[in-house]
């Protein structure tokens, strides 16, 4: 593994489009929080509540907004928005993994396969027939490429990933270690005695710049493909049912479960722990708290929650009994309101 090991200050500026306060030849060769920086590391500040961080921080630079300059004790790089120039940041200092183009000599490629000259396959990879790796590609150990399947340009397949046979990838898709894309739906029809397999016909279709984690399934259509839109972000240990459609540039955040059916907008974000029951549709733009059950289609974007927010354990527990006793409090409010309404309608004595 290599990296580029340092930038002067002028060159991050030109390259990230900010405006340089301070020393023009400051080296800069790392990225560190404003509270752990020490020098020769760039930091950011982009949430006011770590202001105070700034005027004590070693950081040798630090990306700011405007307003906060005068309470930067080091060089300042001028954003107007702080956390995207450190994204971009940190793209400048990412480790660049060396590999070695061509196929290792423990691989079992099929013969029927189309592997592009450009290629990096590693050890104990298995290419099945029909398949089909374009330029740039890198297929890390033990991965699984089934038949029939499509990986896109410069795509990058960490170490025991897992595609089913007719996966198709389009260019720049990252898969972290473990996930499995294609398996089967959890599809059965029941006749009254026994559940019978219904077997999935549909694939997978990862879209240009889509990113999954680790350890994630995302299962093939019963007939449609699911389909993953262009610029989706998926985290570690994500579910994503049968024929589910997830729209462009949407993020999924880890241990969401998403049954089967479910069609997700453009630019929503579904968040930790949040499930989605099937066959609902979730319109564009829509954010979903941590640990919400989506159980209905929500049509309007915005934000939305479910479940009950934390509490002592004691408060829980009395909290819960109430639960419990809210029909029959129900019942007993509307005997109340018939009662007082049927004294109402009777005819005063005076």
């Amino acid at each position: 593994m290599t990296q580029i090991s340092k930038y002067n200050l002028s060159e991050i500026a030109s390259k990230l489009g900010l405006e340089l306060i301070g020393d023009n030849l400051c080296q800069i060769s790392g990225i560190g929080t404003l509270r752990n920086a020490v020098s020769g590391e760039l930091s950011f500040l982009s949430n006011p509540s770590y202001r105070n961080q700034l005027e004590k921080t070693k950081a040798s630079a630090v990306i700011i907004e405007e307003r906060y300059a005068k309470f930067c004790p080091t060089n300042a790089l001028i954003s107007k928005n702080p956390y995207l120039s450190f994204a971009d940041a940190t793209h400048l200092f990412k480790p660049n993994f060396n590999r070695n183009i061509g196929i290792h000599e423990s691989a079992v490629i099929a013969e029927s396969a189309c592997i592009d000259s450009t290629v990096s396959i590693g050890p104990n990879v298995i290419v099945e027939e029909n398949a089909s790796i374009a330029r740039g590609s890198v297929i890390g150990p033990n991965c699984y490429i089934g038949e029939g399947v499509t990986v896109g340009e410069d795509c990058y397949l960490q170490n025991n990933v897992s595609l089913y046979y007719k996966v198709r990838l389009g260019d720049s898709v990252t898969i972290q270690s473990g996930s499995v894309i294609g398996a089967d739906g959890f599809g059965f029809a029941f006749d009254g005695e026994k559940q019978i397999k219904i077997h999935q016909l549909g694939s997978v279709l990862l879209s240009d710049n889509v990113e999954i984690g680790a350890c994630t399934t995302i299962d093939r259509g019963t007939i449609d493909d699911t389909i993953i839109g262009k610029g989706v972000k998926i985290d570690n240990q994500v579910q994503i049912g049968h024929n589910c459609k997830v729209g462009d540039h949407s993020i999924i955040c880890g241990c969401v479960g998403i049954a089967g059916s479910v069609n997700i907008g453009k630019y929503c974000i579904m968040g930790g722990a949040s499930g989605a029951v099937g066959h609902i549709t979730i319109s564009d733009k829509v954010n979903v708290s941590a640990m919400s059950l989506v159980s209905e289609s929500i049509l309007e974007p915005g934000t939305y929650s479910s479940g009950t927010w934390h509490m002592k354990t004691l408060d829980w527990k009395r909290s819960s009994i109430r639960f419990k006793q809210l029909d029959e409090m129900n019942k007993r409010v509307r005997q109340l309101e018939r009662k007082f309404q049927s004294d109402d309608d009777e005819p005063s004595p005076y």
